[in-house]
């Protein structure tokens, strides 16, 4: 039987803020999950501290609420363990780029099939909206006593440069782009990273829904949406051959793309190459029989006695 969006709800009380970005993202993730009939019980949910963290408890799959900055580290270990779960990490912008950045930017370098999502809102909303590594240089939302003294991270290009192979970025309020944005994210072969830009109607009053909708632009006929799809320019974000030409234009046109912000955002697919050997495959190559017999399919134990040795495993893993 065809499993439906309500499928992966649950009936866990959900007490984020109303008008929360987070409901149109929980909701993107659970409308991509039923449309492409990923099994529950061979999907697991991993999500970090703050608001976003709760994501996992909200999707109706095996989900692991983890801690502050790590969710990346836990959701590798499961997928390196094992290879036939759909594995998807949550996190907001400070779990992942703050205290996790060191983690985001080694999973770049490992291409492990999986996907890691950001909420993306420019404060700390669970701690009652200190500037967050995205809040941009002198700006102050209400909560903030002085304007922001830190330059912004700009996920894209730190994800793009750290090694991801699929770099897009949606907008909560999109929620069927964005749902479009996370099953491609999911499919593609190799780690992906998706930047969901969401209002915080609690503590971010400057980019609110509708400042990305351009409602407070002062000349009124010229008004437009600040949010643009990449893909309605004809941009395209594919390498398309394993050269290193194709490949330095790809990540160029990304990373300067990656810049725009201000009248003009754009959300869509920056980046994407298959042309990367992924981690499971290289792993094959130490580990023959990895694929058919990875850690998580192993028994371990026999009356209380172990019974498995990881030792070779193990002894793969350390650079």
């Amino acid at each position: 039987m065809a499993l439906r969006v309500a499928d992966y709800k649950t009936d866990v009380h959900n007490d984020w803020c109303p008008g929360c970005g987070d409901f149109g993202i929980v909701n993107a993730i659970q409308m991509a999950l039923a449309e492409m009939g990923v099994e529950r019980d061979r999907t697991a949910i991993f999500s970090g501290v703050g608001c976003s963290g709760k994501t996992s408890h909200f999707i109706n799959t095996y989900g692991i609420h983890t801690l502050h900055g790590r969710v990346m580290t836990f959701a590798q270990g499961a997928k390196v363990a094992n290879p036939d779960l759909t594995v998807v990490a949550i996190g907001g912008d400070g779990d992942g780029l703050g205290i996790g950045a060191g983690h985001f930017v080694a999973a770049g370098r490992r291409d492990i099939d999986m996907t890691y999502i950001i909420f993306d809102n420019g404060v700390y909303g669970l701690t009652k909206g200190q500037a967050s590594p995205t809040l941009k240089l002198g700006e102050q939302p209400k909560s903030l006593p002085k304007p922001n003294l830190n330059y912004s991270v700009n996920p894209i290009g730190l994800a793009i440069t750290s090694g991801y192979t699929f770099v897009a970025r949606g907008y909560s309020y999109d929620i069927r782009h964005l749902k479009d944005m996370i099953m491609q994210a999911v499919r593609h072969k190799g780690t992906s990273f998706l930047d969901v830009l969401q209002p915080c109607p609690t503590y971010n009053d400057i980019n609110t829904r509708d400042w990305y909708a351009g409602l407070d632009m002062k000349d009124v006929a010229e008004r437009h949406s600040r949010i643009y799809k990449l893909e309605d320019t004809g941009y395209d974000p594919a390498v398309h051959y394993a050269d290193r030409g194709d490949l330095d234009e790809k990540i160029s046109q990304a990373l300067i793309r990656s810049l725009d912000w201000g009248d003009k955002i754009p959300i869509g697919v920056f980046y994407k190459n298959e042309h990367i050997t992924s981690f499971e495959t290289r792993m094959q190559e130490h580990i023959p029989n990895y694929t058919e017999n990875p850690p998580a399919h192993q028994r371990i134990s026999e009356e209380e006695r172990p019974i498995t040795d990881v030792s070779g495993l193990l002894g793969s893993l350390l650079v």
